[in-house]
């Protein structure tokens, strides 16, 4: 079964991490609009695609062997201290190296999957950097109504506001032509959980990943959030992300929308009339572990099967 999975930082993490248990043939299509952090330092330095989001990918790819669990270690490790490497992730190093070696993104992550053996493949959605255009209501706290735009993933992701809608900058950028080609070839695409304005939605102002996302046979499936996020989704229920993706992505079809029981928090009536419009029937399912907040993998990962394979009770 070939699943492309759409997203990017922790949300896609989860995903992958559930759907190596359910398939080796797996396609993470990454979101390159992070201008935070480690990645953004790099990104500025040395021109090149925020690398954070796609290293969380191919380290949630890595075997639960003594390689795959030692090599997401290394990866994932941030260097400390005081001097330039303070803050650094090894694997967005790694990856620029390999950038700047071999002068080709998609290679580059190739030979960082085959070095993790990694059971699927990550893909970067676009072959530029990318900034995200918000327009954000009550951004300044002394005029709650006011719509003003914010700039830049990490501005967008911490705003105090209420994000409306997003944009990208450069519009209409060109795709990795592997991400296309991924997508058209999939049996299911996969879109969130994660950042819903910042992670899933950007996938859809990419046009040639956009025609596809819309042009392919493959079934669609939303993983929803556990939690809203605060100042990007802040107070959003779960019916409210299909409603914003709708809106975003008008006559994109989708086969299944997949919930947490308890995130649902009594308003499943709302969430499958708002699946409806989209063509979609509801699962509801336990993914999340003990807490709440984070999907738990062995939990996604049999939800996952359940929706693949057309069982259980779908409402």
């Amino acid at each position: 079964m070939k699943v492309v999975a759409l997203g990017g930082g922790h949300g896609l993490a989860a995903s992958l991490a559930a759907l190596r248990r359910v398939t080796g043939d797996v396609t993470a299509i990454v979101t390159v609009a992070d201008d935070g952090g480690s990645s953004g330092r790099l990104r500025r330095q040395f021109g090149v695609l925020p690398p954070g989001d796609l290293r969380m990918a191919l380290a949630a790819l890595c075997g639960d062997d003594d390689w795959g669990t030692t090599w997401s270690r290394v990866v994932q490790h941030r260097f400390g201290g005081d001097g330039e490497l303070n803050g650094h992730a090894v694997g967005n190093l790694l990856i620029a190296a390999l950038w700047d070696l071999l002068g080709d993104p998609v290679a580059g992550l190739d030979w960082v999957g085959r070095l993790l053996r990694t059971s699927g493949r990550v893909l970067p959605m676009a072959a530029v950097p990318l900034d995200i255009l918000a327009e954000v209501e009550g951004a300044d706290p002394a005029r709650p109504h006011e719509v003003t735009q914010v700039r830049g993933q990490a501005a967008c992701a911490t705003t105090p506001g209420r994000v409306r809608s997003i944009s990208l900058l450069p519009a209409d950028p060109p795709a990795v032509p592997e991400a296309v080609a991924a997508v058209l070839d999939a049996d299911w695409v996969v879109f969130g959980p994660g950042s819903w304005f910042t992670s899933v939605l950007p996938h859809l102002f990419v046009p040639e990943l956009s025609d596809a996302l819309h042009a392919t046979a493959a079934r669609r499936v939303v993983a929803l959030n556990l939690v809203p996020q605060p100042g990007e989704t802040d107070g959003f229920s779960p019916h409210r992300h299909l409603e914003v993706l709708a809106e975003h992505a008008p006559g994109l079809p989708v086969d299944v929308v997949l919930a947490d029981t308890q995130a649902t928090g009594g308003s499943v009536n709302e969430l499958e009339k708002a699946a409806g419009l989209l063509g979609a029937s509801v699962l509801l399912a336990d993914v999340a572990a003990e807490g709440g907040a984070k999907h738990d993998p062995v939990r996604l990962a049999a939800a996952y099967r359940e929706v693949f394979g057309g069982g259980g009770s779908w409402r």
